[in-house]
């Protein structure tokens, strides 16, 4: 039943969903980094800075992956004239674009579900931390973050999943990952479902352990209030 996967091997079949969790990490590393500094600014004093944070969340968020996938493709590295690698690497220049587009799509929702968890820290801690002394910056890292992290795992987790699976439309740029294979496979072989079902399964591999040791670490972790 499954004899066509014969002439996928490793490194077509295996190589693909590497691929794919290396999307995942770099994306995901990138998105927490960003999306912790669009928090930042969104409960920002500072006008401009709240303004820029709430106009990039409400604007990104709204723009399908594509079309912001195929702009870090064609308008970064086409018209801006963009080395993301070497001249002669295609894989390299379009993995690159592939995660700098994950990480500017994903870090908006990473952004709103961070903000949703420094709303759940009391207002009185951070007033006493001010009381003290201390500034916006070093309340916000050493009082708010610490308690927000650990109230929006879960949240945090859900965006997780979300950008494994948002992961196969780096294959509008060529990227060879997991979707770009199964449509290779889909145009040689005859098993569509089949072929559908393997990767169906790839993506539940990936996808069902992550979600399942975040949630528990999430109840581990969770702020007793």
């Amino acid at each position: 039943m499954f004899d066509f996967l014969s002439d996928y091997d490793d490194p077509s079949l295996l190589g693909a969903f590497w691929v794919t969790v290396q999307l995942t990490v770099f994306s995901a590393i990138g998105s927490l980094i960003w999306g912790t500094l669009l928090a930042a600014m969104r409960v920002s004093p500072v006008p401009l800075m709240r303004g820029f944070g709430t106009a990039y969340v409400n604007i990104v968020r709204n723009i399908p992956l594509t079309v912001i996938i195929v702009f870090t493709s064609l308008g970064l590295a086409d018209i801006f004239g963009l080395a993301m690698g070497a001249p002669d690497d295609f894989e390299l220049k379009y993995f690159r674009l592939a995660v700098l587009g994950l990480v500017a799509y994903t870090a908006a929702f990473v952004c709103e579900a961070i903000r949703s968890g420094i709303n759940t820290v009391p207002v009185g801690q951070a007033e006493a931390a001010r009381a003290l002394g201390l500034s916006f910056s070093q309340v916000l890292s050493l009082v708010v973050l610490p308690q927000a992290f650990r109230s929006v795992i879960g949240p945090l987790a859900n965006v997780l999943i979300a950008l494994t699976k948002n992961t196969t439309v780096a294959a509008t740029i060529g990227v060879a990952e997991a979707a770009l294979l199964m449509k290779e496979m889909i145009e040689n072989e005859a098993q569509t479902l089949l072929i559908g079902a393997v990767f169906a399964f790839g993506f539940v591999v990936l996808t069902l352990p992550t979600g399942l040791f975040l949630n528990w670490l999430s109840k581990r972790l969770a702020v007793k209030r």
